[in-house]
């Protein structure tokens, strides 16, 4: 069995609300096991023996048949998620900044991102990781960053999911 975060987008912010025992249930009832959700904010560790792909098909298509929304879940084994925090290549605790990791499933949107660096204004960090986008703001200019405006988009919601480097660190105690 492979321990896996999966990470769902868009949960409890826009309108989709979702209670997260709801969630742990309906992932359990789908077959996967020792399911726990972490915060409100679509986080959920769980075993499986499949592989990722089939992981993120199987929860996708339990959430949208038992919640009824678009549900896109990025799944990754723990020791992939420890690898990417370890990796983040800034000072993820520095006053007044929040610190980001976004997931990017789709190779291509990875690129997009990773060009985003030389847009970036003069307090916002970005750096590409493996499968992931680094990047680190001011508090309060999340969504006016040149990432956060990026990733309102459309384009990005079947791919990407971000989170902050403090809910990492709750999710891999």
């Amino acid at each position: 069995m492979t321990k896996y975060a999966v990470f769902l987008r868009g949960v409890n912010v826009g309108g989709v609300n979702l209670k997260m025992a709801e969630v742990a249930t309906a992932l359990t009832d789908a077959g996967f096991s020792a399911v726990r959700t972490i915060l409100a904010t679509g986080n959920v560790l769980l075993e499986s023996s499949a592989k990722a792909p089939a992981v993120r098909n199987k929860a996708q298509t339990t959430l949208r048949e038992k919640f009824g929304y678009d549900a896109w879940v990025l799944p990754y084994d723990l020791d992939t998620v420890h690898a990417i925090v370890d990796a983040y290549p800034f000072e993820p605790e520095v006053d007044g900044y929040q610190s980001y990791v976004t997931f990017v499933a789709d190779p291509a949107v990875l690129d997009e991102l990773a060009a985003l660096a030389e847009d970036a204004g003069p307090d916002e960090k970005i750096g590409r990781g493996d499968g992931v986008i680094y990047w680190q703001v001011p508090k309060g200019a999340t969504l006016d960053s040149t990432i956060g405006k990026t990733m309102g988009k459309p384009r990005y919601k079947s791919s990407t999911t971000t989170r902050n480097m403090r809910t990492l660190a709750k999710l891999l105690r």
